[in-house]
């Protein structure tokens, strides 16, 4: 049971995660007077950031197993991840065409 519980923790944390950028942008969206050059400084940095935020959930413990030498065990956990991240994407979709 154990080992089910930390993809979903990592596909659940990534999930928050976007939906609490998404909610930050749209709120500083209506904020922000005016474009700047600040802009696309800020969307690249975070662009970065969360590309290092997402691989560390994907990837560190499934890179963590395969250096074990538990190949199969490592990629296991990674097909967990994606594919429960994969249906929180069509839980949001599902949401997205009935409202």
């Amino acid at each position: 049971m154990k080992i089910f519980w930390k993809p979903f923790l990592c596909a659940l944390v990534a999930t928050v995660y976007i939906v609490f950028i998404v909610l930050a942008i749209q709120t500083l969206g209506s904020v922000l007077p005016e474009e700047t050059i600040l802009i696309p400084i800020m969307m690249l940095s975070l662009f970065v950031f969360s590309a290092a935020i997402m691989g560390f959930l994907f990837l560190y413990e499934p890179f963590n197993l395969y250096m074990e030498n538990r190949k199969r065990e490592a990629v296991v956990f990674f097909g967990q991840v994606v594919g429960i991240f994969a249906g929180f994407i069509v839980m949001f979709l599902i949401f997205l065409f009935l409202k």
